[in-house]
Formats: C-alpha cells, sequence, structure tokens
C-alpha cells in the first residue's frame, strides 16, 4: 500500500505544480524506486541561496535604473511587462501557494504546494527586422507533501525542472504580435517528487493584439521527451497561457491569472488543468527601480484528481535596462 500511495503522487507533485504554472502540472504513473526524504522546512543553505540571490539582482538592478525608468512611463511599463515579446529586460520572482483538493482518502488531500520561479525575460535586436527573445524559467525550490502511507506523508522542498524558451519575434508590427521558436525543459529538480526526470523539446508559438489600453494574447509550449531517466516514462504535454489584461491610470493592470496544462499521457478525464483566475497589478518604484507588484487567485475548474484546488499568486517584476543594446546580426 505503501509504495501505491507513493507511486501516486509522484505523478501529481513532479507535473501538477512543477512546470511553471510554468509552472508548468501534469500527471503520469512511474515506475517505483527509493527516494530521499525530506523535512517540511527544506535546506538551510538553500533558503541563504534564494535571499542571497534575490538581495544581489535587487542592489543589481538599483545600480541600473535610471535608465529604463527616465525612458519609460508606469502605464508604458505595465504595459510592456505584460506583452510576450516585449523589448524589455525584467526578472520576474513569481510565488504559488496551492492548495490540494479536498474531499478524498488521500493522506495529502487539502494540503499545500508551494514554489518560487526566477523568470527572466532577455530581448535582444537580432536584426532590423528580428528579435530573438530568451525566456528560462528556474524553479528555485518546490515544496511538495507525498503520501508514505494509507494515513501518512511527508513534504519534500528541492530545486525542479528548468524550462528554456527562445522565440523569434518580428519587430515593428504592433498592434499584432507573433513569436515562434523551441522550448525545453531540462531535468535539473532534486529530487523525483519536483521533477520528471526527462529532458524534453517542442515548439512555442504566441501571437495576439496589443494596444494601450488592453492586450489580448497566447503564449503556447508543447513538449515531447527525448532522454533522461529511464525508470520515468515519456512526456507529452502543454502549457497554454493566455495573456488578457486591461491597463489603467498610474501603471494599474487587471486581467486573467494562470495556465491552462495538458497531459496528453493522462488517462481520459485526467488531462486538462484549468484555472479560473483574476490579477491585479501595479508598476511603483523602490528608489529609482521600477517594479511591477502582482497579487492574483485561481480556482480550478478542471484538474485531475488529487490535483490543485486554488491558488494564490504573487508575481515581483523589477525591470532592468538592456545589457544588449545593438544589433547582432547587420
Amino acid at each position: 500500500m505503501k509504495l501505491k500511495f507513493a507511486n501516486k503522487e509522484r505523478r501529481r507533485a513532479s507535473t501538477s505544480l512543477g512546470l511553471a504554472w510554468s509552472e508548468n502540472e501534469l500527471h503520469r504513473s512511474l515506475k517505483v524506486r527509493s527516494l530521499p526524504r525530506s523535512s517540511g522546512r527544506g535546506d538551510p543553505m538553500k533558503w541563504k541561496l534564494i535571499m542571497g540571490l534575490t538581495l544581489l539582482l535587487i542592489g543589481a538592478t538599483s545600480a541600473w535604473s535610471q535608465q529604463t525608468s527616465s525612458a519609460l512611463s508606469a502605464d508604458e511599463l505595465a504595459k510592456e511587462l505584460s506583452n510576450p515579446v516585449t523589448s524589455l529586460w525584467s526578472l520576474q520572482f513569481q510565488f504559488n501557494n496551492a492548495r490540494l483538493e479536498t474531499g478524498d482518502s488521500n493522506p495529502v488531500s487539502g494540503e499545500g504546494v508551494y514554489n518560487l520561479y526566477f523568470q527572466p525575460v532577455l530581448p535582444v535586436k537580432l536584426t532590423e527586422r528580428m528579435n530573438l527573445i530568451t525566456r528560462p524559467v528556474f524553479a528555485l525550490y518546490n515544496s511538495v507533501p507525498h503520501p508514505t502511507g494509507p494515513s501518512s506523508s511527508e513534504r519534500t522542498t528541492r530545486f525542479g525542472d528548468t524550462i528554456l524558451a527562445q522565440v523569434l519575434s518580428p519587430a515593428g508590427t504592433e498592434p499584432w504580435i507573433f513569436a515562434a521558436g523551441p522550448t525545453w525543459v531540462f531535468p535539473t529538480a532534486g529530487s523525483d517528487f519536483t521533477g520528471q526526470g526527462k529532458w524534453q523539446v517542442g515548439p512555442a508559438i504566441g501571437g495576439g493584439y496589443i494596444t494601450k489600453k488592453f492586450i489580448i494574447a497566447v503564449l503556447a509550449q508543447q513538449w515531447w521527451s527525448f532522454a533522461g531517466d529511464a525508470d520515468r516514462e515519456s512526456t507529452s504535454q502543454m502549457n497554454l497561457l493566455p495573456l488578457i489584461y486591461r491597463f489603467f491610470g498610474g501603471g494599474w493592470s487587471v486581467g486573467y491569472s494562470g495556465n491552462i496544462l495538458a497531459d496528453w499521457k493522462a488517462a481520459s478525464g485526467e488531462r486538462w488543468t484549468v484555472p479560473v483566475g483574476l490579477s491585479a497589478g501595479k508598476v511603483v518604484k523602490f528608489g529609482r527601480l521600477p517594479v511591477q507588484v502582482q497579487i492574483g487567485g485561481q480556482y480550478f475548474v478542471e484538474r485531475p484528481t488529487g490535483g490543485p484546488e486554488w491558488n494564490v499568486q504573487l508575481k515581483v517584476t523589477p525591470v532592468i535596462p538592456k545589457l544588449i543594446t545593438r544589433t547582432l546580426i547587420k
């Protein structure tokens, strides 16, 4: 019985809240093997690393910020930070605090799943007519509960898998925007409970319509596994990010919150994770550093058995000047 419960939760924990909503969140049965145990507090050194990285980035961006803040207003920054093919460099920290569904006999029913993603957006001007946008997603930690028996559970807190999307976007097409390119998943997780153990690749494609008042766009990523841990099952999964925002004065924005996820390997009725949510954000300044702060809530109207029921999400996005300003190919 213990192996049955542990196997089932590995499927949920490593995918349902581990890919950047990313953070993709997908569900597969995995072969059983011995796993390390972890306390709910996690590794103290890891927390020191996260705090040190945060302070270092904030300190560095403060030194660079005068150029950015003088170039764009708060309203323009709010628009650009919602644009998937923006020309701005930004460093987003995304905190997710999800609650698993209640009402079944699973010992982790109703428990929390917590993670922190570091998501830089780094566009460069490839040619006069084409931009290259690099969007990595680093799962600085995933904290997931998992059953150890019919009525007992433990929590594992480790690094998660890493996502890297690199898309090409034609310049000067607004109000229409387009982007396409490859996207990867690298098996960097520190535990089987916080990652999928597979190298994955696939296409990323996005597009939409943006004005000074609103944006309606979508960014879709599909991954298939091609290598990795032989004891982990193959993957085929999609992450669909709707971008629907209304821009108000003073750097305020309100819009949809959440990622739609599909696990094509799962059984019928277990494939989709669909949140309905709302977020509000404002561009503020810490000294000379422009930062967008967003808070959102999501309720999952469609979810796999044992998946997330609701989530509270906080995003903190410092804006920094480009370190690469020249055109790479002339």
